[in-house]
């Protein structure tokens, strides 16, 4: 039987559908259930790239459709991956194939790149959200391997085309200023901090 810490009143609601986010989640040691909420990620247009992880998180809480108690908090999370050329961030969302994987990686290959993952947490009475930054720098891929993390890995489901905490996280990443939970899918030090900030349900 898990116990919860006895600082913490809340029961967690994790609404995604990432198998990350849920082992990220699990490992505060405290009770969660699993559920998830599909939504258009195709953001407002003119919204600024770098608010575009905070708004699908909120949105993903407004599609949930469901009824807290007063005793849970719904977590939605949305992550989106910048690459910043002459023009401006270039917005680098889930590849539509395998193509279009390789084609994310070679762009991300020997650059530096920003991860923003954007978080709403969502009580009876409340709703709080924001977005955590991290930038990651890869070293140079050659194209046998960025061929060969697409055909193992299948990043499909992934903004940028690659897990941090895969195979291309132990070998192409040089170093990442920020939290490594941030580019994995969930800010853990935020969001631990944001929980036990809520004030206790009644």
């Amino acid at each position: 039987m898990m116990h919860a810490l006895p600082l913490f009143p809340w029961r967690l609601i994790l609404a995604s559908a990432s198998p990350r986010r849920r082992q990220l989640l699990q490992g505060l040691d405290l009770p969660v259930e699993i559920t998830s909420t599909d939504v258009d990620e195709t953001p407002p247009a003119g919204m600024l790239d770098d608010q575009v992880a905070e708004h699908l998180a909120r949105k993903k809480a407004d599609a949930w459709g469901g009824t807290l108690a007063p005793d849970q908090v719904l977590i939605t999370a949305d992550t989106t991956v910048l690459l910043d050329e002459a023009s401006g961030p270039h917005l680098l969302n889930k590849p539509v194939d395998d193509a279009d994987a390789r084609r994310m990686l070679a762009l991300l290959s020997g650059r530096s790149h920003r991860v923003i993952t954007g978080v709403c947490l969502r009580t009876s009475t409340r709703t709080l959200s924001f977005a955590d930054i991290a930038v990651v720098h890869f070293r140079a891929l050659s194209p046998a391997e960025i061929a060969y993390y697409v055909e193992q890995h299948k990043p499909l489901d992934k903004a940028g085309a690659y897990g941090v905490q895969d195979w291309i996280g132990y070998t192409a990443v040089e170093r990442i200023e920020g939290s490594f939970y941030t580019v994995m899918g969930l800010p853990m030090h935020r969001v631990y901090t944001a929980l036990i900030d809520l004030p206790a349900p009644k």
